[in-house]
């Protein structure tokens, strides 16, 4: 455990209860006190159903959350997540919970952030226009312990309705509004308190940002040492053709730029249905 941050509060940008997974973390591996954010509505940067466009990057976005809470409640530590969620980035033909963790200590000018792509998401969306249709969609993305979203249309959120959790409520508020426009559109309530699969993929991600945090570089001894940049070329089993899978990670440090390559551990070679060649 670094002394650098044993017995310091830090803040948990967050409004989306965030903090039943990271504190935790961040208190067993850092030794710090967590405290979530106050009076700071992170809505403000930007909402998953677009009432309020999020105009910057993810990365950008969780660093105006760091900043702006630790302004707010008046510490010097900070830690906020940003998910993304859409098409896989190589794969394409799944969808993918793309999580930004970062932290900041403006006592140390230290910022040291992971990213997580997980597979395991149940993010979905669907225009539906019979209780057939809205039960078929529902059952498939786990509901009702992950919560959904109706609304008018894709693009329209005059009338909208978040957090939906109650088989009752779904129908009740699917009628209102299948009565008013016709069709409804339905989607996976992708907020943290919300979405027990994405919870999970940010308790991952603090795993790995706390371990993060928590290894010094082996050159300058400054906290924040890890994966920088993964290295294509994992050679298909059945060929021996270069693939799109991971051969090696890079390990840098952000304050010496010192820099070390280790080949990825789990496989020597990659399965050929992964393979351009064997299964073009």
């Amino acid at each position: 455990m670094d002394k650098l941050f044993k017995g310091r509060k830090i803040i948990i940008a967050t409004k989306h209860q965030k903090e039943k997974v990271i504190a935790p973390i961040l208190e067993k591996i850092l030794g710090v006190k967590c405290k979530a954010a106050e009076n700071f509505d992170t809505d403000s940067l930007g909402t998953f159903t677009g009432e309020i466009d999020r105009l910057d990057n993810p990365f950008t976005t969780a660093k105006k959350k760091c900043l702006l809470a630790m302004e707010l409640n008046n510490c010097d530590m900070a830690i906020a997540s940003e998910g993304s969620f859409g098409p896989h980035p190589t794969l394409g033909f799944i969808y993918v919970d793309d999580e930004i963790l970062l932290f900041i200590d403006k006592k140390n000018n230290l910022e040291i952030s992971i990213r997580e792509i997980s597979i395991e998401t149940n993010f979905n969306a669907q225009e539906v226009t019979t209780e057939e249709q809205l039960i078929g969609f529902a059952t498939s993305v786990k509901f009702p312990s992950h919560a959904l979203i109706l609304r008018k249309s894709i693009k329209d959120n005059s009338d909208i309705v978040k957090g939906i959790t109650d088989w009752e409520l779904l129908k009740k508020h699917f009628n209102e509004l299948k009565h008013k426009y016709g069709a409804v559109y339905i989607e996976t309530d992708m907020r943290a308190m919300y979405n027990p699969t994405r919870m999970k993929v940010i308790q991952v991600a603090s795993n790995r940002l706390a371990e993060k945090i928590n290894t010094n570089c082996p050159y300058c001894n400054v906290p924040g040492f890890g994966i920088t940049a993964a290295k294509p070329g994992l050679p298909c089993g059945q060929c021996g053709f270069p693939t799109k899978s991971t051969l090696a990670y890079e390990y840098k440090c952000n304050s010496c730029n010192f820099s070390e390559e280790k080949k990825f551990p789990h496989d020597k070679q990659e399965d050929p249905m992964y393979c351009d060649i064997c299964n073009p």
